[in-house]
């Protein structure tokens, strides 16, 4: 009867112990804490010397150590870490509890080396389940004694392992899902940058380059190359790398779309990952361990491709594919601005090239004539009629209006591609207006117009370029006379405003409709009114204007009302004339 009670109270001191242990687990999610707890309760609960807390890896499946304790709560670190592997891993494998009560004469273990090496005797283990499998085990032992372990402490053990299991499948599950969370805020962040370096330039050779660093810089790629499928000469398709870490600078690499792998990304048009990659199937051309090539789409259809290579077999995996992907879709935008703007560029040099022909192929035969005509109408070839004189005023008056047309034609060209040269200086802007009212007095008395010119005594220097900015109130005032009925009045005024000079043509003549305005500065624009076609013009002049006053650092504006007249107004900077000693 004694013994029965022994036991029954030795039963429920171990379910006490069991119930106090376990209500412990699932206090925290920390992994390192909840692994460090359980391997304490398991040495509280078996009385053991040392335990030893197995996990298998998800990546290669192997068991590895996650927590080392001993009997006063210690880490277990360094050659105090000498256990029985064959018990570990015969209990992972059949998912049995193992019990020696000495291994030195267990014949099951008694041969192992360890065993004998690190003379091991009692040894208890147990196999960790959740969610249905086997996530790892657990070992506790005591080398000193025989003995110290009996099946009632395995069954205990098993007991515990159970509910602890469960405990360390959630923290690690919770581990899992905090770092993943905290890979995606990183990888949110890296990608702003990466956005951000990506739109800062539209060379296209950059915006390349840029994203293969990216790739390499976020992977565990030894090399990598970047190429956009190209139209040769000849109308085959052929990747065309542009960046290759592989080649230099200077060497051209053309891939054919017959390539297998590069054919079965365009067929499939999603990444292809290949392992020991050889010749042919590299993209570059050299062999690697693993190979990873990502589309670059547009619109549905590949463009080009971002690859990725490593000489380590391990390399590149699924969370490497995943962000080079996000970051091929982003790059798809840029390289897509790059490569228009590069076309654009194109057009826009042969536009440059064919005016400055044009322009220069039709002066020398209009200086010719224009040379002729002036001769004839002297006299000097003999004495004309008035029909013929007529004829000879309307050709030279023609000839007038094609060599302002080719200025203007130059003068955009010029401005366009940066050509234009500018000579910045100090001068009283009084004498640009005075010059631009005697170049066209004469004008203006012919249509019985007033001019008013009203100068703040305040405004004098400005720092500009005086035959441009004399050039600009030479077309807006121009345009006034043209556009304001005879015997009306035009205003010049100049005055101070923040920092700057402020030139502004305010005429009382037809007035500009709201729908013209919104292209009035547009190349070749010129409204249907009868008044505004009757007058002489290519609709070129404040196109050129408002690129004259923007390229000197001033603003150009105005504001009309139909049938009542317009202002037009333009800003340079001022300047301080230095007094003349």
């Amino acid at each position: 009867m004694t013994n029965q009670t022994t036991k029954s109270q030795d039963g429920q001191a171990r379910l006490e112990a069991l119930y106090e242990v376990s209500s412990q687990l699932g206090t925290s999610l920390d992994l390192s804490e909840v692994l460090n707890q359980v391997m304490d309760a398991i040495i509280q609960l078996t009385g053991a010397e040392r335990g030893f807390l197995m996990l298998y890896d998800e990546v290669n499946g192997k068991l590895h150590t996650e927590a080392a304790r001993n009997v006063d709560q210690e880490t277990i670190e360094g050659q105090t870490m000498q256990i029985s592997r064959t018990v570990l891993q015969r209990a992972a494998t059949t998912g049995k509890g193992i019990l020696t009560s000495n291994a030195q004469e267990d014949e099951r273990f008694s041969t192992q080396e360890s065993v004998i090496g690190f003379q091991l005797r009692s040894i208890m283990c147990v196999p960790l389940r959740a969610r249905g499998r086997i996530i790892g085990a657990v070992y506790v032992d005591n080398r000193l004694f025989s003995g110290v372990f009996q099946n009632d402490d395995l069954e205990l053990l098993a007991t515990f392992a159970n509910q602890a299991a469960i405990a360390i499948d959630n923290a690690r599950l919770f581990t899992q899902t905090d770092q993943a969370l905290a890979r995606r805020v990183e990888e949110l962040s890296i990608f702003q940058r990466i956005d951000q370096q990506l739109n800062q330039s539209l060379d296209l050779n950059a915006v390349l380059s840029s994203a293969l660093g990216w790739a390499m810089r976020h992977t565990t790629a030894d090399s990598g190359s970047i190429g956009l499928i190209e139209e040769t000469e000849e109308g085959e398709l052929v990747l065309h790398l542009l960046v290759d870490t592989h080649s230099d600078e200077d060497e051209q690499r053309f891939v054919p779309v017959n390539h297998p792998i590069l054919a079965q990304v365009l067929a499939e048009k999603q990444a292809v990952f290949t392992q020991h990659v050889s010749e042919a199937q590299a993209i570059d051309g050299s062999p690697a361990q693993v190979q990873l090539c990502v589309p670059i789409l547009r619109e549905g259809q590949v463009r080009g491709l971002i690859t990725l290579e490593s000489q380590t077999a391990v390399a590149i995996d699924e969370v490497d594919k995943e962000f080079v992907e996000r970051l091929a879709d982003r790059a798809a935008v840029a390289i897509e601005n790059a490569s228009l703007y590069e076309k654009i560029a194109a057009a826009n040099q042969s536009k440059s090239e064919f005016i400055s022909i044009v322009t220069h192929e039709l002066r020398l035969p209009m200086t010719s004539i224009k040379g002729y005509t002036d001769l004839i109408i002297s006299g000097m070839t003999g004495e004309l009629n008035e029909q013929q004189k007529q004829f000879m005023e309307v050709i030279k008056r023609n000839l007038g209006r094609m060599s302002v047309l080719i200025s203007d034609l130059s003068d955009i060209n010029r401005m366009e591609s940066g050509r234009m040269a500018f000579e910045f200086g100090t001068f009283d802007i009084r004498d640009t207006v005075e010059d631009v009212v005697d170049s066209l007095r004469e004008r203006l008395d012919t249509r019985n117009q007033t001019l008013k010119v009203d100068v703040q005594p305040d405004v004098t220097a400005v720092y500009a370029d005086f035959r441009r900015v004399n050039q600009v109130l030479t077309n807006l005032l121009s345009n006034a006379n043209k556009y304001t009925p005879d015997g009306r009045q035009v205003v010049i005024q100049v005055l101070q405003e923040n920092g700057r000079a402020q030139i502004a043509v305010i005429d009382s003549g037809i007035g500009i409709s709201p729908e013209n305005q919104a292209k009035l500065f547009t190349q070749f624009f010129r409204a249907e009114d009868e008044a505004v076609r009757e007058q002489a013009g290519w609709g070129l002049g404040l196109s050129i204007v408002k690129k004259m006053v923007e390229a000197q650092g001033g603003e150009i504006w105005f504001k009309s009302t139909l049938g009542e007249g317009s202002t037009f107004a333009f800003t340079v900077p001022s300047a301080k004339i230095e007094a003349a000693e």
